[in-house]
């Protein structure tokens, strides 16, 4: 499938300062690089970073394997297949070669691990949105702090293949939006991405697609494995994911999203997440010191 741009969901209320919106840099405390990274001759390679909220990566790939994993802060990170909202104890498994654009919510402290393509055979061929189990949280911490040319058959060997075990046996959730081929369909989604609050019915979004309702219905659950409804619900939660992260009222968000109130939209939120808005919050705070900030290039 080609390449399809499609807008940033959640695109700030708040506009950021030039210096906020510059690119992701890939620094961490030690100096490491993303790009450097990818010619290291170990299987996995690890980097922590800080970006700053309203940090825009540009669209890039990688020759390895990635998994992103924020310790705080929410992620959006869009590909051609779609869009996937990363919040702390989630992670998103980006396959070798896939081009992607990230946007910060909130300062992120970033995990990366970036993994051999050999070494990641077994492992999803698709983007996934992963649970982070609390042994696997602990291995990328670790991870993080060993040399780049560590010692394979050694201890820290040990760390990175139980951390690859780990991430294979983490169950996929549901929170990202994928989009449809048909061009028909695309349209309506691009439309619904730029308004997530949007809440015109069927009909409406069967006429900008320029097709009947019930093949509206068919081709959306044939392209993408949801109905429109259920689509549009996962839009909708990432765009509040995004905007509560970036610091908007819980009651501002549950209004512009087109829920009769705020007591609906946290039981939306409750029954989605496990978790109330307001702990939500309490989820995405940095919960340790920052690394040194990002400045620019490709996380």
């Amino acid at each position: 499938m080609g390449h399809m741009h499609l807008p940033l969901p959640g695109q700030p209320r708040r506009m950021a300062g030039p210096a906020a919106i510059a690119s992701f840099a890939g620094f961490e405390a030690s100096g490491r690089r993303a790009d450097a990274l990818q010619d290291s001759s170990r299987p996995v390679a690890a980097m922590a970073a800080t970006y700053v909220s309203g940090s825009v990566g540009t669209r890039h790939s990688h020759r390895r394997a990635q998994l992103l994993h924020g310790l705080s802060g929410v992620m959006t990170v869009i590909t051609a297949e779609g869009s996937w909202v990363v919040a702390p104890q989630h992670a998103l498994w980006v396959p070798p070669g896939v081009v992607h654009q990230s946007r910060c919510w909130g300062d992120v402290a970033l995990r990366t691990l970036y993994v051999e393509p050999e070494a990641a055979a077994g492992l999803p061929d698709t983007c996934r949105l992963l649970e982070v189990s609390p042994l696997l949280q602990a291995l990328i911490n670790e991870a993080v702090t060993l040399p780049v040319e560590y010692d394979v058959a050694g201890r820290d060997g040990q760390v990175m293949a139980l951390a690859l075990a780990e991430i294979g046996r983490m169950p996929a959730l549901p929170l990202s939006a994928p989009m449809p081929r048909d061009r028909r369909l695309a349209r309506i989604c691009e439309a619904i991405l730029r308004d997530p609050g949007n809440d015109q019915d069927l009909e409406h979004w069967a006429r900008v697609g320029g097709l009947g309702r019930r093949t509206l219905t068919r081709l959306f659950r044939q392209e993408t494995d949801l109905s429109f409804a259920e689509w549009r619900q996962q839009v909708r939660l990432m765009e509040a994911l995004t905007r509560l992260a970036a610091g908007e009222p819980v009651t501002t968000v549950a209004l512009d999203l087109g829920y009769d109130s705020p007591s609906a939209f946290s039981a939306m939120f409750r029954r989605t997440m496990g978790i109330s808005p307001r702990e939500y919050l309490r989820w995405t705070e940095p919960s340790e010191p920052d690394f040194r900030k990002a400045a620019s290039a490709g996380a």
